[in-house]
């Protein structure tokens, strides 16, 4: 470790506002990996402080404790104790603790305490207490605990400027060498020494000590406002409650259509706009169809459907914020209990909404091993961002825009209709597996509720922006480069002499969607939506890209290239539109969902199982569905 690093872990209960700290210490300055040997997610990020110290901020999973139930509060306490993954031990704890829920964060500030490294307590949040009449002494806290406390609040602009004082004033008192790195058994001796396996005795002592604390230093705790209570009441309520979430997911997915349009037609107009102005002057040959059929038909067809993947993730990031999804997961606790699960599962595939990778690795904090695996198996069922671009871009070419009893639109009728498809699909696939596995009824969720809280737009903008750059890094990376690689498998060898379909059908691309015709024949998939349906099992959106790239070398001039709406509406029957629809509902096309379930599970037989599974059922509802639609409109 270079002398002029200082490295800094962050460590808190779940809904502390941990994250919210790290991410006003660190901004844009901020990266996302995993941890050695394992897909546990970390966050790290820098600042420089007032001695031109860089700082190296690690914001650990949230945890309640040192006496670990999970993968990733695992992970927590042995990067706290010391060489996790051959990495050095942080310089400093900084122990981030809810003033709105004093008693919970100092348990594990004494525990971190006990483990003998230099720390700096936090207590954040710390005006929303005071408004709730927390009135505590900083001093008594301090010579009671042995420690500094500073106070933060992590949603304002200089809210964290104590901490930032205070790190800047420590001084590490022997700083490891680059070279000393932890062996194995040290590193296991230490966390025997340090995290002792916790009987009654102890964990009572814990307790004693933490309400001694709060007498000597805390003349008046919090207390819940009134209205906190009565809106508890009906968001918790067994039948107001569900209706209440469902209302909130349906007026979501209206939103993504209705707000996202403007936004849409102003990005599709600018593609056309910077095609034409490209390509508009260029003489006809492979370069010219490389950039208008390969990256503008291609690359461009996905890009306009930037707006409603943040409006869906600003909804989900604002809920999070809120403190609303927990009461969500108590609230379906006991009809998940009724197919093997718990409500512990339901953030894990609220998750997998946004896309199932975190969601499939958000399964750690589910204790049941039998219930993880359910989870996972059951996770690419959640309509994932990636299935929004085909979604739109069909239900747009094929679904009027109407209203529905003067205030519904179709269009996102139907778009809810496909997120239910997937839901009740869960279910039913749970319990299926709950039955197969004889998996033993799981307990009740017991999980920390934080207080209702207005969404920070700070921590929503950071979250829509990370959210952007990873959808415009694949655009840029891995949906080009198929996109390049497919260009080139439509254009080439070209069409004979005196050919008479388009010179597509005669490339190499045409040669495997001719092939693959002959099994997609009966759910109605032609040569051309085969073709797409290979790229597209990188990554879903790429689908849409693929067909904008086959159909744009299909036609006959300049226009096909942004057209690729008007062409699905005037050669797709509906019949083949919604089998199409019901193909994407299930079918595991992400490469990247099915090797994170390999890493999570361990299994390739677990792997093999939920592929096999998913295009079975994706197979079995294309049919149906193409079969039954071609019945009713023929």
């Amino acid at each position: 470790m270079s002398t002029d690093t200082l490295r800094v872990a962050l460590v808190g209960n779940p809904n502390c506002g941990k994250s919210a700290l790290f991410n006003l210490l660190t901004g844009s300055r901020q990266k996302v990996a995993n941890y050695p040997g394992v897909t546990v997610e970390k966050r790290e990020g820098e600042y420089t402080d007032v001695n031109s110290r860089r700082c190296a901020l690690l914001d650990l999973p949230g945890t309640y404790s040192l006496q670990v139930a999970s993968a990733d509060e695992r992970v927590t306490r042995d990067v706290v104790v010391g060489g996790f993954g051959g990495e050095l031990p942080p310089d400093l704890l900084v122990a981030v603790l809810d003033a709105t829920n004093l008693r919970l964060g100092l348990r594990l500030a004494l525990e971190l305490k006990a483990i003998g490294r230099p720390m700096i307590v936090a207590l954040n949040l710390i005006d929303l207490a005071r408004q709730r009449g927390l009135e505590i002494d900083i001093e008594k806290l301090q010579q009671a605990l042995g420690l500094p406390v500073v106070e933060t609040v992590a949603v304002r602009k200089h809210g964290a400027q104590t901490l930032v004082d205070a790190i800047a004033a420590f001084t590490p008192a022997a700083s490891l060498d680059a070279d000393a790195r932890i062996d194995a058994a040290k590193v296991n001796s230490l966390r025997r020494i340090a995290v002792p396996e916790a009987d009654a005795e102890s964990i009572q002592m814990l307790y004693t000590q933490v309400e001694e604390l709060m007498t000597v230093a805390v003349r008046k705790e919090c207390v819940l406002p009134a209205w906190q209570d009565k809106l508890d009441s009906v968001v918790m309520h067994p039948v107001l409650g569900l209706a209440l979430l469902a209302l909130v997911l349906f007026f979501m997915f209206q939103a993504v259509f209705a707000w996202a349009e403007p936004l849409m037609e102003g990005l599709t107009a600018g593609v056309t706009m910077l095609s034409n102005l490209v390509v508009g002057s260029m003489d006809e040959g492979p370069l010219k169809s490389l950039l208008r059929d390969g990256l503008f038909s291609g690359v461009g067809s996905v890009v306009v459907f930037l707006p409603q993947i943040l409006i869906l993730f600003a909804f989900i990031l604002a809920l999070e914020d809120s403190g609303y999804l927990p009461r969500a997961a108590f609230l379906l606790d006991r009809l998940m209990l009724s197919v093997g699960l718990s409500g512990r599962s339901f953030i894990p595939l609220l998750s997998s909404f946004a896309c199932a990778v975190p969601g499939i690795m958000a399964t750690r904090t589910i204790t049941n091993p039998r219930e993880r695996i359910v989870t996972i198996m059951i996770a690419p069922l959640m309509t994932c961002s990636a299935r929004l671009p085909v979604y739109t871009l069909i239900i747009g070419a094929m679904i009027p825009r109407q209203s529905v009893m003067g205030y519904f639109n179709l269009q996102g009728i139907t778009l809810f209709a496909l997120y239910i498809a997937g839901i009740v699909s869960s279910i039913v696939v749970a319990a299926i597996a709950q039955r197969a596995v004889k998996a033993r009824t799981a307990f009740p969720l017991l999980l920390e509720l934080p207080s209702y809280r207005w969404p920070h737009p700070r921590n929503l903008m950071i979250g829509l922006w990370e959210r952007a750059r990873i959808f415009l890094r694949r655009v840029g990376t891995t949906i080009l480069v198929l996109m390049i690689l497919l260009w080139f498998l439509a254009t080439y060898p070209g069409a004979p002499a005196g050919a008479t379909e388009s010179p597509v059908y005669y490339s190499f691309a045409g040669l495997i969607g001719r092939g693959l015709e002959v099994i997609f024949a009966p759910i109605g998939f032609s040569w051309q939506i085969c073709i797409a349906l290979v790229p597209g099992m990188a990554a879903r959106e790429v689908a849409v890209s693929a067909l904008g790239t086959v159909y744009a070398l299909s036609g006959t001039d300049d226009q096909v290239a942004n057209a690729l709406s008007p062409i699905i509406a005037s050669q797709w029957s509906m019949a083949t539109s919604l089998a199409f629809l019901a193909w994407f509902v299930y079918a595991p096309q992400c490469l990247s969902t099915l090797a994170v379930t390999q890493r999570e599970t361990n299994s390739w037989k677990m792997t093999a199982l939920m592929t096999s599974y998913l295009f079975a059922m994706a197979y079995a509802a294309a049919f149906l569905t193409y079969r039954i639609t071609l019945f009713f409109t023929t």
